[in-house]
């Protein structure tokens, strides 16, 4: 790929304070027929726990009405969480109720906004029952056949399809995007750790100088249990190094470096500031892609891909109001996997069927199921990945890089029983094999604070704290020898890191510091449905392959709606340098076949 030497300092910094500026709004509901607020309305506030934290609301209304809800305070996620304090309010007021349904991969936060206000409605000495059902119209919605064109269609506005659709305006394509969720990022909004790359700029700025390219292929094939296409592989790995530069022109930079799960070397590029690497890339990639004119239609499903003579020519969709036919010189499939699929995977694995997610609702292999329609092949579709560390009760994913960091994974006994950053697959089949088939994750302050997501678990109360390792272990309900084992295991593990050999485990990366800095930290972990490896087959140009090797033309793929580049098991990080590299190869390649 020609290196792209383009730079957008001004711009990323332009960015940077509309950013900080939109943190500052507070977001108001009106009543959409602007009715005035009859005599003797009340007004009061309510909060309930969010995702992030408590979301606070102030509601004025009377007995029979609701006149406006207005969002005093939230810290949700950007882009999912906070579209739910942007949207929900207004339909709320439309349908003078907080029992309305919510917005689609935002449950919690949804659910948090509707609790605030009928909680801010019983503050008010209202009958919150009376706001219990929402008032809807009976009269159908008559959808308007509409016809559109452009030089590439996106279907999907994840991590891959952003870039995709970034790389291809760059280009100076016409570009339309379609996502059938009612906000953008898909499951690269759940990213929080970074991402991989090799011989990188970061790297050597660092004194790195063992993570180059050959190791990162190799650590890549065997993490995927050499079943990987190498060639896909060699290609992430190659042009990873670009894909870093590039993230930098758009204001993206990711100059932290650490180590991660399954990896021999140092590859994982992260934020500075130690925020999640998806939702900060999601929110850089949508201002890219929108600063360069492409028009992102969300709440718009595709349905069918559009072909002639064997080639793809565009794409059917359909809102609540429309029916689209998008007409385009070439095609880019970015839905992501199938990880909310739950009877798709239980066809190729019987024993997921009702396992934990932590994929967002619209995972559900969209782009897999209309390219095959087409006579698109697919590859590894029954390589489903275990993610070791996800809190149950709501599929939050604790994110690997804690361990990265020097935190370490304890059973019921008190006792570390695997290298706990060895492969995804391996770390997680361990966990099953302990007692109650869960396990704890332990960090300390240090970790705290230089990563932002531990500040959210501790926040959203996910977490168990104590000022020595005895009381932690009480914390987290160890008893009897439980406790012993624990203090003698952190002890065993802090001479581990000085001595920086493992011996018990050979656990050898992320050991850079100890656990010593109280006070300390646990939360109660199991293994949880995170990534589908397998998906359509494509070549080294993103094209995607029919089940006789020949590429279909204008049909293009990136992200985890392909397979074949994570094998049998993706190492943390490799899924972000996947969509960046290959989602820029797909708009690269569409935007040229579409000129052509």
């Amino acid at each position: 790929m020609k290196k792209n030497k383009m730079l957008y300092r001004i711009v990323a910094a332009v960015l940077a304070c509309a950013v900080v500026a939109l943190a500052l709004v507070t977001y108001q509901s009106r009543s959409s027929s602007n009715a005035p607020v009859a005599e003797g309305a009340v007004t009061a506030t309510g909060s309930a726990k969010g995702m992030e934290g408590d979301v606070v609301v102030e509601v004025t209304a009377d007995a029979t009405t609701i006149y406006s809800i207005t969002v005093k305070e939230q810290n949700e996620t950007q882009g999912i969480g906070s579209v739910v304090c942007e949207q929900l309010p207004d339909t709320m007021v439309a349908a003078n109720s907080y029992n309305v349904d919510g917005i689609t991969g935002a449950t919690v936060t949804s659910d948090a906004l509707k609790e605030a206000v009928k909680a801010a409605l019983t503050s008010a000495g209202l009958d919150a029952s009376a706001f219990a059902v929402a008032q809807t119209s009976d009269a159908a919605v008559e959808k308007t056949a509409e016809s559109l064109d452009c030089d590439v269609v996106i279907v999907g506005a994840g991590g891959a399809g952003l870039t995709a659709a970034a790389q291809a305006a760059e280009n100076g394509a016409k570009v339309i995007v379609v996502e059938k969720m009612p906000i953008v990022g898909g499951n690269s909004l759940k990213a929080t750790g970074g991402m991989n790359a090799a011989d990188t700029k970061y790297q050597e700025a660092l004194g790195i100088t063992d993570s180059g390219v050959d190791e990162f292929i190799e650590d890549t094939m065997n993490g995927g249990h050499q079943i990987n296409d190498r060639s896909l592989v060699t290609v992430m790995a190659e042009e990873s190094s670009d894909a870093v530069d590039w993230l930098d022109a758009i204001g993206a930079p990711l100059p932290k470096v650490a180590a991660t799960g399954g990896t021999t070397h140092k590859y994982l590029h992260e934020p500075e500031d130690g925020s999640a690497v998806g939702s900060y890339l999601v929110e850089k990639l949508n201002a890219q892609a929108e600063k360069l004119g492409v028009q992102i239609m969300l709440n718009t499903e595709a349905t069918e891909i559009l072909t002639e003579n064997g080639a793809a020519v565009g794409i059917k969709a359909e809102s609540k109001e429309h029916n689209y036919t998008i007409h385009a010189k070439s095609v880019i499939l970015a839905t992501g996997g199938f990880g909310a699929n739950f009877d798709l995977m239980a066809s190729f694995n019987p024993a997921l069927a009702n396992a934990v997610t932590t994929n967002h609702a619209g995972a559900t292999g969209d782009g897999i199921l209309m390219a095959e329609a087409i006579g698109a092949d697919t590859v590894d579709m029954d390589q489903i990945q275990l993610h070791p560390t996800v809190y149950q009760e709501t599929g939050l994913l604790v994110s690997e890089s804690v361990r990265s960091m020097g935190g370490i994974l304890i059973n019921a006994e008190g006792k570390r029983f695997c290298n706990d950053l060895a492969t995804r697959d391996a770390v997680s089949n361990a966990e099953l094999e302990q007692p109650g088939a869960y396990a704890y994750i332990i960090f300390d302050q240090r970790i705290v604070d230089d990563l932002k997501s531990c500040q959210k678990y501790i926040k959203n109360g996910l977490t168990v704290s104590a000022d020595n390792y005895e009381d932690l272990a009480k914390a987290m309900g160890l008893e009897g020898d439980a406790i012993q084992n624990f203090v003698d295991t952190m002890d065993t593990w802090n001479a581990a890191v000085a001595a920086g050999e493992d011996k018990e485990f050979g656990r050898n990366n992320g050991m850079d510091a100890d656990l010593s800095t109280a006070p300390y930290y646990a939360i109660k972990i199991a293994p949880g449905i995170h990534h589908t490896m397998g998906g359509l087959k494509i070549n080294t140009d993103a094209e995607v392959l029919d089940t006789q090797g020949n590429a279909i033309p204008g049909l293009y793929a990136a992200g985890e709606t392909t397979g074949g580049v994570h094998g049998g098991n993706r190492i943390g990080g490799n899924a972000v340098c996947d969509f960046v590299v290959f989602g820029r190869i797909a708009g690269n390649n569409a935007s040229a076949y579409a000129a052509n």
